[in-house]
């Protein structure tokens, strides 16, 4: 199937993820290094500037605000103080959201002392692990680690607990037309299906991949088979046809030099001719009728 599966997650909270992933913990540490928890008005906290994510899922939002409804928050979200009364938020954008809806005062929060560029870092570094952020979102927010906080693709490997060629597939993802970007946030095709178009250069070629994806419902084996047919060293697949006068002096050539002479040409109708040897007799006599031709 062609149409991606988007994962549906009710704020899974980032203690969970803590749990699992210990270089993660060691990364974030946001219970006990420089944090502490209360209560905060939420008319006191404003959005995080640099929050990676780009859309929210309603259909999700409003099962996370129907959970909080009944249970209340469970994982507290995260922000800096920015001045007396005044909070900047770093991660649960969601929570927040939810919170509003319900139309709550208060909510729990971690308390974190931060600069921008630390606000930044845990913000994209949190959201990167949750499970409804698309392909595309953690691309950008790998990219923006590595642009902003200044990381190598081999630091973040470290500082997130992924491998290092995982974060290079996604990277790639952002040398897609956008409009494939689109469809894989959108869930009409999945990373397999971008990670198989990006082997393709020219992005005209790719948006026609991309339509025959999605109009033949391929699979991720069968757009990898399309591929192949627009995949060659200089871009193109295209066979380029040899006109009679180069097909004329091939045979007229190769009969002079008793050997099998070769003329290659490009599609602007530059090219070159070869003419192969196997002994310095041989080239001195081709060699002697280049002379005398």
């Amino acid at each position: 199937m062609a149409k991606a599966t988007k994962k549906q997650a009710l704020g899974r909270g980032l203690s969970s993820i803590l749990k699992e992933d210990g270089n993660i913990r060691q990364s974030l540490n946001f219970k006990r290094k420089n944090a502490s928890i209360d209560n905060i008005d939420i008319n006191l906290i404003s959005v995080n500037p640099y929050q990676p994510r780009s859309s929210f899922n309603e259909e999700s939002l409003k099962e996370l605000t129907t959970s909080i409804k009944n249970i209340g928050v469970i994982q507290p979200i995260t922000v800096r103080k920015i001045k007396k009364n005044s909070y900047q938020l770093i991660s649960g954008e969601r929570r927040l959201k939810a919170c509003k809806k319900l139309e709550l005062k208060n909510i729990p929060a971690y308390i974190r002392t931060a600069n921008d560029q630390e606000s930044l870092e845990m913000a994209l570094i949190e959201n990167i692990h949750r499970q409804d952020l698309d392909a595309v979102e953690i691309a950008m927010s790998y990219k923006r680690l590595i642009d902003e906080i200044n990381l190598t693709q081999e630091e973040l490997s470290n500082k997130i607990g992924k491998d290092r060629t995982t974060i290079t597939n996604y990277l790639r993802l952002l040398k897609l037309n956008p409009i494939i970007q689109s469809g894989i946030k959108d869930g009409f095709i999945s990373m397999g299906h971008g990670r198989a178009i990006i082997n393709i250069e020219n992005r005209s070629n790719q948006i026609k991949v991309y339509e025959t994806i999605i109009s033949k419902n391929l699979s991720v084996r069968n757009t990898e088979e399309l591929v192949k047919k627009y995949k060659k060293p200089n871009g193109t697949n295209i066979k380029i046809e040899k006109p009679k006068y180069i097909k004329n002096a091939i045979e007229r050539l190769s009969k002079i030099f008793k050997t099998s002479v070769k003329i290659n040409m490009s599609k602007n109708k530059i090219g070159r001719i070869i003419i192969p040897f196997k002994s310095e007799a041989e080239f001195k006599k081709i060699n002697k009728k280049l002379n005398d031709l």
